[in-house]
């Protein structure tokens, strides 16, 4: 069985998907906050299953409350692959009372505003599959219940209470990995940063120890040898190791020039130098945001400054510049990004 799971972008979201990957092993996963990301990435999700017709797959959306306009043309949607032939099984688990007419009126949408949807989707795991081992519910329980705790606000449950917090703003803090760019890696910080975490919940003062800790483990996690440094040194050396790995699909191309597009990366004044000096064959650097700002980055090649002038009635300085696309719409799907930044170099 495949399985292709939606979550929330905070603790109780990524709390689901360590579940499911504990499981399963492997897997699609993606992450969305309310609004147009709900809808966007469900789309891409039934797009990413066309491509497994012949087999069984588990489509789950937690921690994620669906409008009942959106549940039922999700409804529409699968009821129709079904038809084509494809074998899904559609799954919500979610704990906000915001969609109960949708639970009310879908079979698969499950709702239970007692439980965290970790505890929700911890359970189901349990009552729908054969389980985990005994090692994996040793820490994975634990952890569990300190994630519902801060969630659903057991401040009686002082002790999970306390360590829910500590765990909460760990994944929200996570800010070294981009987790648009590289939603995949950004993921695996988090799930590294929880199982982790989950050695000092039967510690006394497991949360204070693990507050101290959150720093290192990251460091621990962002190392590429055994050499230590700061932790923004660690950050920019493992992006731009992470960029190198997939450049040929960030490249975008101007009058025989090659130059390296990213999403949302944000701050790309240290790793965007870093990647040209790094990479001599690439001569610019581009990063526009989900609004259409966009900053532009050289390294002696080029002017940025007449290319955001004329790309994007922005300017600034040769290597340095920036701008806004203004009929920029946008997206989740990079290769949208893509194909808008390279059609508008085309037309230079």
């Amino acid at each position: 069985m495949k399985l292709f799971h939606i979550s929330h972008t905070d603790l109780d979201g990524y709390g689901c998907q360590l579940i499911t990957k504990e499981f399963f092993k492997e897997g699609y996963f993606y992450n969305a906050n309310y609004g147009i990301e709900v809808k966007l990435t469900i789309k891409k999700v039934l797009e990413d299953i066309k491509n497994f017709k012949d087999e069984e797959i588990l489509f789950l959306i937690s921690d994620l409350n669906l409008t009942f306009q959106e549940s039922t043309d999700l409804d529409v949607d699968i009821n129709k692959m079904i038809a084509e032939g494809y074998k899904i099984k559609l799954q919500l688990l979610d704990h906000h009372i915001s969609g109960k007419k949708s639970a009310e009126n879908f079979y698969w949408y499950f709702l239970d505003d007692k439980r965290c949807a970790t505890k929700i989707v911890y359970d189901y795991m349990f009552e729908e599959f054969e389980g985990f081992d005994c090692t994996t519910s040793a820490w994975l329980k634990p952890l569990v219940d300190a994630i519902n705790a801060v969630d659903i606000w057991l401040e009686n449950e002082i002790k999970n209470f306390e360590f829910g917090k500590v765990l909460m703003s760990m994944v929200t803090k996570v800010k070294e990995i981009n987790n648009i760019l590289f939603a995949d890696q950004n993921r695996e910080l988090k799930f590294y940063l929880l199982k982790e975490a989950s050695k000092f919940l039967d510690e006394v003062d497991g949360h204070i120890k693990l507050d101290n800790e959150i720093h290192f483990m990251k460091k621990e996690f962002l190392k590429l040898s055994h050499k230590d440094d700061t932790l923004d040194n660690l950050s920019a050396k493992f992006l731009v190791k992470t960029l190198e790995d997939v450049k040929e699909e960030l490249t975008v191309l101007y009058k025989g020039q090659k130059g390296l597009l990213t999403y949302c990366l944000g701050s790309i004044s240290i790793p965007a130098n870093a990647f040209l000096k790094e990479n001599p064959d690439y001569d610019f650097f581009i990063d526009i945001n989900k609004k259409g700002n966009a900053s532009f980055r050289a390294d002696g090649k080029l002017d940025v400054s007449i290319l955001a002038t004329k790309l994007a009635n922005g300017g600034g300085h040769v290597n340095a510049s920036g701008g806004k696309f203004e009929d920029f719409k946008e997206t989740i799907d990079f290769q949208e990004v893509r194909n808008y930044i390279q059609n508008k170099l085309d037309k230079l």
